[in-house]
Protein backbone atom coordinates (compact mmCIF):
# COMPACT_ATOMS: atom_id res chain seq x y z
CA UNK A 1 0.00 0.00 0.00
CA UNK A 2 1.26 3.39 -0.70
CA UNK A 3 0.12 6.82 0.99
CA UNK A 4 -1.58 8.47 -1.59
CA UNK A 5 -0.84 12.26 -0.19
CA UNK A 6 2.59 11.73 -0.17
CA UNK A 7 2.49 10.70 -4.32
CA UNK A 8 3.50 13.52 -6.40
CA UNK A 9 0.73 12.55 -8.90
CA UNK A 10 -1.81 12.45 -6.65
CA UNK A 11 -0.40 16.63 -5.85
CA UNK A 12 0.03 17.49 -9.47
CA UNK A 13 -3.43 15.99 -10.30
CA UNK A 14 -4.82 17.74 -7.00
CA UNK A 15 -3.45 20.88 -8.99
CA UNK A 16 -5.16 20.47 -12.01
CA UNK A 17 -8.39 19.83 -10.58
CA UNK A 18 -8.11 23.54 -8.81
CA UNK A 19 -7.22 24.76 -12.70
CA UNK A 20 -10.10 22.82 -13.82
CA UNK A 21 -12.60 24.04 -11.78
CA UNK A 22 -11.51 27.59 -12.37
CA UNK A 23 -11.09 27.46 -16.08
CA UNK A 24 -14.35 26.18 -16.48
CA UNK A 25 -16.22 28.61 -14.37
CA UNK A 26 -15.55 30.60 -17.02
CA UNK A 27 -17.14 28.98 -19.81
CA UNK A 28 -20.89 29.40 -21.25
CA UNK A 29 -23.78 28.74 -19.30
CA UNK A 30 -24.89 26.67 -22.04
CA UNK A 31 -21.59 24.18 -21.35
CA UNK A 32 -22.92 24.07 -17.36
CA UNK A 33 -24.21 20.59 -18.32
CA UNK A 34 -21.88 19.33 -20.84
CA UNK A 35 -18.49 20.41 -21.45
CA UNK A 36 -18.26 22.01 -18.09
CA UNK A 37 -19.17 18.89 -15.94
CA UNK A 38 -17.58 16.37 -18.01
CA UNK A 39 -14.14 18.51 -17.72
CA UNK A 40 -14.87 18.52 -14.02
CA UNK A 41 -15.44 14.99 -13.56
CA UNK A 42 -12.65 13.71 -15.80
CA UNK A 43 -10.03 15.64 -13.28
CA UNK A 44 -11.67 14.57 -10.39
CA UNK A 45 -10.74 11.38 -11.80
CA UNK A 46 -7.38 11.44 -12.15
CA UNK A 47 -6.17 11.62 -8.31
CA UNK A 48 -9.00 10.21 -7.00
CA UNK A 49 -8.20 6.77 -9.06
CA UNK A 50 -4.83 7.43 -7.80
CA UNK A 51 -6.10 7.22 -4.27
CA UNK A 52 -8.25 4.83 -4.89
CA UNK A 53 -5.66 2.28 -6.56
CA UNK A 54 -3.27 3.38 -3.12
CA UNK A 55 -5.01 1.21 -1.37
CA UNK A 56 -5.24 -2.30 -2.99
CA UNK A 57 -3.05 -4.95 -1.66
CA UNK A 58 -1.06 -5.66 -4.56
CA UNK A 59 0.88 -3.31 -7.35
CA UNK A 60 -1.10 -5.21 -10.28
CA UNK A 61 -4.39 -4.05 -8.61
CA UNK A 62 -2.94 -0.24 -7.90
CA UNK A 63 -1.42 -0.58 -11.62
CA UNK A 64 -5.26 -0.98 -12.78
CA UNK A 65 -6.75 2.21 -11.45
CA UNK A 66 -3.32 4.18 -12.37
CA UNK A 67 -4.85 3.27 -16.02
CA UNK A 68 -8.01 4.46 -15.17
CA UNK A 69 -6.56 7.88 -14.26
CA UNK A 70 -4.67 8.18 -17.16
CA UNK A 71 -7.44 7.33 -19.33
CA UNK A 72 -9.04 10.33 -17.58
CA UNK A 73 -5.60 12.27 -18.61
CA UNK A 74 -6.31 11.85 -21.75
CA UNK A 75 -10.45 12.58 -21.70
CA UNK A 76 -9.71 15.70 -19.91
CA UNK A 77 -6.91 16.74 -22.79
CA UNK A 78 -9.27 15.84 -25.11
CA UNK A 79 -11.91 18.19 -24.16
CA UNK A 80 -9.35 20.87 -23.42
CA UNK A 81 -8.62 20.69 -26.63
CA UNK A 82 -12.38 21.20 -27.75
CA UNK A 83 -12.59 24.04 -25.32
CA UNK A 84 -9.66 26.13 -27.14
CA UNK A 85 -11.24 25.16 -30.64
CA UNK A 86 -14.61 26.47 -29.80
CA UNK A 87 -12.37 29.67 -27.98
CA UNK A 88 -13.49 28.97 -24.53
CA UNK A 89 -9.98 29.75 -23.64
CA UNK A 90 -7.11 31.64 -24.65
CA UNK A 91 -4.07 30.34 -26.59
CA UNK A 92 -1.88 30.79 -23.57
CA UNK A 93 -3.64 29.02 -21.03
CA UNK A 94 -4.44 26.25 -23.78
CA UNK A 95 -1.14 25.84 -23.74
CA UNK A 96 0.55 26.09 -20.11
CA UNK A 97 -2.91 23.32 -19.47
CA UNK A 98 -1.59 21.15 -21.93
CA UNK A 99 2.19 21.10 -20.90
CA UNK A 100 0.35 20.51 -17.37
CA UNK A 101 -1.54 17.54 -18.15
CA UNK A 102 1.13 16.00 -20.45
CA UNK A 103 3.31 16.13 -17.23
CA UNK A 104 1.13 14.12 -15.72
CA UNK A 105 0.16 11.89 -17.89
CA UNK A 106 4.37 11.50 -18.01
CA UNK A 107 4.32 10.89 -14.55
CA UNK A 108 1.41 8.33 -13.97
CA UNK A 109 3.03 5.98 -17.10
CA UNK A 110 6.71 6.05 -15.25
CA UNK A 111 4.97 5.31 -11.98
CA UNK A 112 2.74 2.94 -13.13
CA UNK A 113 6.12 1.23 -15.09
CA UNK A 114 8.46 1.35 -11.73
CA UNK A 115 5.37 -0.76 -9.85
CA UNK A 116 4.94 -3.74 -12.58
Amino acid sequence: MHNFKKLKIWEESIKLVSDSYKLTRTFPTIEKFGLVSQMNRCAVSIPSNIAEGSSKSTNKHFSKYLEDSLGSAFEWETQLIIALNEKYLSEETFKELEHKIKQIQKMIMSFKSRLQ
